[in-house]
């Protein structure tokens, strides 16, 4: 049975990239009939934030991908679900004891008492020489007296990786095909702390093991260590997991997406108003190819389709743009009463608008929803939209007072008071039949119409459907914006 795992740090937001590796691993399993499990790896203390395994667990049933097993919140309590925990690494320390008396025993791992400093100044060294810095193996052949008297002295110590030595470590990779490396170009890794967790490498053999995951999909800054790994399931006398490497997720400057340069956390595109639905089928295809000549998938249609074969070497670029277009395709799907609920917290941040009113008259919102969701690429850009509606401060370019000295257009303003005065009911139904007969009787028709009307209604050149616009503007401002056009 496929069995994967999502295995984040709880040390801040949850990155673009982290939630791509959730969602590959959530659609192969889905795909097979597998289990996608979560487990939290917290055994760098130091840098571990505050509630952050609450947000990541949030971010991630917000996007759709619950896990079968692992630590979830039932009713705000933290439980953990599934048969192979504890899911949380701090939690299973006497696990890696006993794995780790077992290579020590072995003498695949060993005791390295070498203070920071010296470590330090082996890799200035070694710099200095064009040398790739790495453990020189100060402590490799300590006799088991000394380490037995060195630790009861108190010294500080850590558990290294004994690497062969000139022995080729080779695997294979979904993405990249069979991979093989010289042990001699791999450090002595830490596998245990001076504090006395385990590091990231050390854990995560021993739990996938135990976890009995099948393939470890994971982003491909994890390549160079996959060797360390492959040693200690060939010491352990394991059989090792299937590996796919993620390509990385690239800034328009093709670097490594990096908070530097924009956001990079979920939860600041769904604070902004990106449909979860619409970011995980752009993320699917950062990295990965459908056999279908489509771009728009729901969940389902992405498990369907999901090969991790199809998954590519090179890196993909995040395109906001792209995104945009994406969550606008989904936002305009949706049926205006839905649409109108979820931006209604955008609309009350700009001060036109009350919770009371929202409340008290959410037809009248929905109008304003109607009016401008085909220029809508998520939520948030209601405010711009409500702004532009009710400011009335659009700046006057050459071009608008151009159109407002047309010869014409003083007729066209005093015509359309006069007949926008003279209607019981301000819909567009109405204000288009106002527009005809202008045209009829005045003979503007056309660029010399519309565009000095919007121009009025709005101070804008192009914008959504100008008669929906009036409408919601209502009759008493329509007409003063009409009657006052010379001041623009």
């Amino acid at each position: 049975m496929v069995r994967v795992r999502f295995a984040p740090s709880p040390t801040g937001y949850v990155h673009i990239g982290s939630l791509r590796t959730a969602l590959y691993n959530y659609l192969f399993a889905k795909k097979n009939n597998g289990s996608y499990v979560l487990r939290i790896e917290d055994t760098d203390q130091k840098r571990l934030v505050e509630d952050s395994m609450v947000n990541l667990i949030e971010c991630l049933e917000k996007t759709g991908l619950i896990h079968d097993e692992g630590p979830t919140f039932d009713n705000g309590k933290l439980i953990q679900k599934g048969e192979y925990g504890p899911y949380i690494q701090s939690e299973r320390l006497d696990i890696y004891k006993k794995y780790l008396s077992d290579l020590l025993e072995d003498k695949h791992a060993y005791h390295c008492f070498c203070s920071k400093e010296r470590l330090e100044e082996v890799r200035e060294n070694q710099r200095r020489e064009n040398m790739t810095p790495k453990y020189d193996g100060h402590c490799r052949n300590l006799s088991k007296e000394e380490v037995e008297r060195r630790v009861a002295a108190g010294e500080e110590y850590v558990i290294r990786l004994r690497m062969p030595e000139n022995s080729i470590i080779s695997f294979y990779d979904e993405v990249r095909g069979d991979i093989k490396i010289n042990s001699d170009e791999v450090d002595d890794q830490v596998l245990i702390k001076s504090d006395g967790f385990p590091t990231y490498h050390f854990a995560v053999v021993i739990d996938d093991h135990l976890m009995g995951i099948t393939h470890v999909i994971r982003g491909e800054e994890w390549l160079p260590s996959t060797p360390k790994h492959v040693l200690l399931y060939e010491a352990f006398g394991w059989e090792k997991p299937t590996y796919v490497h993620l390509p990385n997720i690239l800034n328009a400057d093709k670097k490594k997406l990096s908070k530097r340069q924009g956001d990079v956390a979920v939860e600041d595109f769904l604070a902004k108003g990106y449909l979860p639905a619409a970011l995980i089928n752009y993320i699917a295809l950062l990295g990965w190819s459908p056999d279908v000549n489509e771009e728009i998938f729901s969940m389902e249609e992405l498990i369907a389709h999901f090969d991790v074969k199809r998954v590519n070497k090179s890196g993909a670029v995040f395109d906001v743009n792209k995104l945009n277009w994406m969550n606008g395709e989904y936002l305009r799907k949706l049926p205006t009463e839905e649409l109108t609920k979820l931006c209604a917290p955008f609309m009350m941040e700009t001060g036109y608008v009350t919770d009371e009113q929202f409340e008290a008259d959410f037809s009248y919102f929905e109008k304003i929803v109607d009016a401008f969701k085909e220029k809508m690429d998520k939520f948030s850009d209601i405010k711009t939209e409500m702004k532009n509606l009710f400011e009335y401060d659009g700046e006057v370019t050459d071009e608008i007072r151009e159109m407002l000295q047309l010869d014409t257009t003083p007729v066209l303003a005093e015509s359309a008071v006069e007949k926008m005065e003279k209607l019981d009911e301000f819909t567009p139904e109405t204000l288009k039949k106002v527009f005809k007969e202008i045209q009829k009787e005045k003979g503007i028709k056309g660029k010399s119409l519309f565009m000095p009307a919007r121009i009025i209604a709005t101070r804008q050149m192009h914008g959504s459907d100008l008669m929906k616009i009036m409408s919601i503007l209502g009759k008493e401002e329509v007409i003063k914006r009409f009657e006052n056009f010379r001041k623009i």
